[in-house]
């Protein structure tokens, strides 16, 4: 009996408590000083920010006349969950991360904090917003 208990139920206890990247890919829609904006992460790894019609990011896109990529990645060995966003500069490699927390309410609502100043937010305060996914 034991043996049944761990060859199965134990592999199942695991899967179903287990977040990976695939709960944050798609849109995610936020109001942040009563503007709206996305954040869109991508199955390949690229994420983009869409504001006011704007996108920045994604696998390749503009700014200031200079190609550019944007890609995520997900930490879920901490507490909240690290999210970076690496925003590539394509013709000299030269990059910058913002470093971010996130923390699922629901499978369709994030709490959200990132910081543009090289610092990792350490919790969730009145920088945080609140990220509902688009369907």
């Amino acid at each position: 009996m034991k043996y049944l208990f761990t060859l199965f139920i134990i592999p199942a206890l695991l899967l179903n408590t287990t977040t990976n990247t695939n709960d944050f890919i798609g849109k995610w829609k936020g109001e942040d000083k009563n503007e709206i904006g996305y954040i869109i992460f991508d199955d390949e790894g690229y994420a983009a920010f869409e504001i006011n019609g704007q996108t920045i990011g994604g696998k390749e896109f503009f700014m200031n006349g200079k190609k550019g990529k944007m890609t995520y990645t997900i930490n879920y060995d901490t507490n909240p969950i690290e999210v970076d966003f690496t925003m590539t500069k394509i013709e000299s490699g030269e990059s910058k991360k913002m470093l971010g927390i996130a923390e699922f309410t629901d499978e369709d609502t994030l709490k959200f904090n990132i910081n543009f100043d090289a610092a990792r937010p350490t919790e969730f305060d009145d920088d945080s917003i609140i990220l509902t996914r688009v369907k």
